[in-house]
């Protein structure tokens, strides 16, 4: 077992004294043999009906706002970019109030503000990003009123790929506030000041995450490696556990580091934990639907079975390929009020590498090795489904199911980006 890994649990152990326990006659159909199989149709799964809880509701705690009107990964048709050019010619000056301009480039309430992507001067408030220009000296360059009131207003009239939000056409501010804010970029002229390196983003230090994960006094989803080992050993609701079939769950060793798999039955990829619900449900009769307590422990066990070995997801396979065509579509979609795409906050030539406001925006690679992960600012375990429900709701976009289709290829799409760095799981962050 992995250094990492914590020795298996009472229960589990007792068991495995107490019975001699031998592994049923299912060749390539256990679990140990799905590490193996490029298909997962001969794994015992419930196929039918939803993995997660049904029908889906937003998590406690969550916002209840509703963003239907706005691009869902589901439905990429209800907010179609404008055609190209100004979306209102100016012929007079717009007389904008420069003071109120100013109070809405810094106000955080509305989506975010100005700051959170640029630097405005030597009063601009703490802790600016950098995704966007340094605006500070805008004004000096006499800019054009009707170019800048249509960029802030709907930047894709002159860029469809642009990362700035249509801050008007999307119903942010009024044509008003709008021209507001143009007369403050107008008083632009001096280059930025800051109080320290935290407030200026090119000398902000970088986070580091150097916690000991291992550790359940500081990591309290590593409590996993001891209650999954348990839950491993449990009877579910039909006589049988996970260990009736797996006696040596170390002969699991290497099977998480390829997840998710395609389903061809169903069409989709499957990741652990939507794994772990439909196969146990199969199994053992056991109800471990998605985001359950027992779900996440079970998750985390069996990927920490695999923890320091590089992860080598299938992506050239037939399922694998067409998943991650849809993937790849899907990363450079527009969605949300804000009308963001996976790629404006973790591509190298957009947002990735770069801070929007206080929050250091990584690459693709690197970002699936630590799931699920303990995040520190919910006091939750997290897998990377609701994680990626998470990105949908911070950029104002209904979220879908964690079972649904289309995050099961985003998963693909992340694991993929971090094939070869090794699985280390369960990760803690903020």
């Amino acid at each position: 077992m992995h250094p990492h890994t914590r020795s298996i649990g009472v229960a589990f152990r007792k068991a495995l004294q107490a019975s001699a326990v031998t592994l049923l006659a299912l060749g390539p159909v256990g679990l140990a043999g799905s590490a193996v199989a490029k298909d997962l149709g001969e794994v015992p799964m419930v196929t039918e009906g939803s993995a997660a809880q049904a029908p889906w509701t937003r998590y406690k705690g969550w916002t209840n706002n509703s963003w239907d009107k706005y691009n869902t990964l589901a439905d990429t048709s209800r907010t179609p970019a404008p055609p190209a050019g100004p979306v209102k010619e100016i012929d007079a000056p717009l007389n904008g109030d420069a003071a109120n301009g100013k109070k809405l480039a810094f106000d955080r309430s509305r989506g975010g503000g100005c700051l959170a992507c640029h630097v405005m001067g030597p009063e601009t408030a703490e802790l600016p990003g950098n995704v966007g220009v340094d605006l500070s000296q805008i004004g000096a360059t006499n800019p054009d009123e009707e170019y800048l009131f249509n960029y802030i207003w709907d930047p894709r009239a002159y860029n469809p790929e642009s990362v700035m939000p249509p801050w008007g056409a999307h119903g942010f501010y009024s044509e008003q506030e709008v021209a507001d804010m143009v007369a403050f970029l107008k008083t632009l002229k001096t280059p930025a000041t800051f109080k320290n390196e935290l407030d200026d983003p090119s000398k902000r230090p970088l986070p580091v995450e150097d916690r000991d994960w291992t550790d359940p006094f500081v990591n309290p989803a590593a409590e996993a490696f001891d209650t999954g080992p348990e839950l491993f050993a449990m009877d579910g609701p039909n006589g049988k556990s996970c260990a009736s079939c797996h006696a040596n769950p170390d002969a699991l060793k290497g099977w998480a580091v390829t997840m998710p798999k395609y389903h061809k039955g169903m069409d989709k990829m499957i990741g652990v934990e939507e794994f772990v619900a439909r196969h146990a449900k199969a199994t053992t009769g056991a109800d471990w639907i998605m985001q359950t307590s027992e779900n996440l422990h079970m998750s985390i066990y069996l990927r920490s079975l695999s923890n320091g070995m590089p992860i080598k997801v299938d992506v050239s396979s037939l399922g694998p390929k067409a998943a991650m065509e849809r993937a790849t579509k899907m990363v450079n979609t527009k969605v949300g009020q804000l009308n963001f795409a996976c790629v404006d906050c973790h591509s190298p030539d957009k947002g990735a590498n770069k801070w929007i406001r206080g929050q250091y925006l990584g690459e693709t690679a690197g970002q699936i090795p630590h799931f699920p992960t303990w995040r520190t600012s919910r006091n939750e375990i997290w897998d990377i489904r609701k994680r990626l429900q998470w990105c949908n709701i911070q950029v104002r976009a209904d979220e879908l199911p964690p079972d649904a289709k289309e995050y099961a290829d985003l998963e693909l799409y992340v694991t993929a980006a971090s094939n070869g760095l090794p699985m280390e799981s369960p990760g803690i962050r903020h």
